[in-house]
């Protein structure tokens, strides 16, 4: 699922690294730093901790998400869906295919890149060659451009324009149109994660993760099915475990403690969700076929 990255993220930043948990960028929420780390769950491949991490390694300057990152949460994601049982799982399958698009692209984009610096690297050590490259600097200047290819969403955006591989009458496996679809996507999660951390007021009673999952899809993820994949989906809520299996997934015990596990999950998402709201709105994407 995960993939050999290294050869497909050489432009991403050097300090973003999951596995010795180094985090150096800002976090997202501040409030964040004054809280325990969320604990590591032995026996289970989902991490929540991991889940975090990733969302808060993401955020990068002023408006930008890191890709990197940004797919790395999107694998813990895929994990917590299969971890609720097979029927769920099934729609992790279509989301995977989603981030497996992205990273074939930027694997062609980077061993373009490196086609292209070798090229220039012979041109200029001959004098011969040297004198035509240095008549056109179209490709000099495409090959210096600070944020290349695949390295955040809005470098992906500008590549992809100025490389003419979106298109905004019919699909296309583009990245930009892929990255839409987890977009809505990350939405309805949210939605769900935010229904689920909330707690009960006295004589009240908690809600059944189903319904909870229903809802929120049927007011996010719903408008962009046909009826058929709405049904299909709705269908598979039915078998969702109840919520103290959610529990044991995100390693708490109670309702308020999942509340303030869920609660930090959630403000991350909706960071690297309105990043990527904004990136997309501005370049009218917002509704790639």
């Amino acid at each position: 699922v995960d993939g050999n990255l290294a050869d497909y993220w050489n432009t991403c930043p050097k300090a973003y690294s999951i596995k010795n948990k180094i985090l150096s960028f800002i976090r997202v929420n501040s409030s964040d730093d004054e809280v325990a780390p969320l604990r590591v769950c032995p026996g289970q491949r989902f991490q929540v901790a991991d889940l975090l991490a990733h969302l808060q390694a993401a955020p990068v300057s002023a408006n930008d998400v890191l890709l990197k990152p940004y797919l790395a949460s999107w694998d813990e994601l895929i994990k917590f869906l299969e971890a609720l049982g097979p029927m769920v799982g099934l729609i992790s399958q279509e989301i995977e295919s989603k981030t497996a698009i992205i990273r074939d692209l930027a694997q062609k984009a980077e061993k373009e890149r490196k086609m292209k610096e070798r090229k220039r690297t012979h041109q200029q050590s001959d004098p011969v060659l040297m004198i035509s490259h240095n008549s056109s600097s179209d490709y000099s200047q495409m090959n210096h451009k600070p944020s290349y290819g695949y390295t955040s969403v809005r470098s992906m955006i500008k590549w992809e324009l100025e490389n003419g591989l979106v298109d905004f009458h019919k699909q296309t496996n583009s990245g930009c149109r892929t990255l839409l679809r987890l977009h809505r996507a990350l939405l309805w999660l949210q939605n769900f994660l935010l229904e689920l951390g909330k707690d009960t007021t006295e004589g009240e009673h908690l809600r059944s993760p189903s319904d909870l999952c229903k809802e929120t899809y049927q007011r996010t993820l719903a408008h962009h099915h046909t009826w058929w994949v709405r049904k299909a989906v709705e269908l598979a809520f039915l078998a969702m475990p109840e919520r103290p299996y959610f529990y044991q997934l995100v390693c708490v015990e109670t309702q308020a403690e999942a509340t303030l596990v869920l609660n930090r999950v959630v403000r991350a998402i909706e960071e690297v969700y309105e990043r990527n709201e904004v990136a997309l709105q501005e370049h009218g994407m917002l509704d790639l076929p």
